[in-house]
């Protein structure tokens, strides 16, 4: 996969957070189409938050698609295509969230899912760059909101 998870990730601004920031280290992915890498260490000032453990985890998987699917034929009398098949691709980040005192953490999983459809990767690669780059900007964008939002519940 090219996209490489990368050894140090700034991190986006978060509500109680100052410069936060992620030292990671590449981790056997529990499949072959995976890429993941735990967070070892933590910078900036993140009080609470805790790196990377087996039993209070902390990573990043990036999953490709195993089997990746093609744009299927036209149909020969009509040319319109049927049903167009999607490879999906994810990120899940895996954290460690304590819910209650004296008890283990429980896993929170955060999911971020990315279908393209069959084809698209070749006769359109521009605009899903342009969506790519909208997502991300987006993210870094709302960062403190998100965290806020899911702390809260307010949207």
């Amino acid at each position: 996969m090219s996209l490489a998870i990368p050894g140090s990730i700034t991190g986006g601004a978060q509500t109680g957070f100052t410069t936060p920031g992620y030292t990671t280290t590449a981790d056997k992915a529990p499949d072959v189409n995976m890429n993941q890498s735990a967070v070892t260490a933590l910078t900036g000032t993140q009080t609470g938050v805790r790196s990377h453990a087996v039993s209070d985890p902390f990573t990043i998987t990036v999953i490709k698609p195993k089997n990746v699917r093609i744009l299927p034929s036209p149909n020969p009398v009509t040319g319109k295509y049927g049903p167009v098949p999607s490879n999906r691709y994810q990120v899940l980040i895996r954290k460690g969230a304590n819910f209650a005192a004296n008890n283990a953490p429980a896993v929170c999983m955060i999911r971020l899912l990315m279908d393209v459809p069959a084809g698209a990767d070749a006769y359109d690669a521009a605009n899903i760059r342009g969506a790519v780059s909208c997502l991300v900007g987006f993210l870094n964008g709302v960062s403190a909101g998100c965290g806020d939002t899911l702390t809260t519940g307010i949207l």
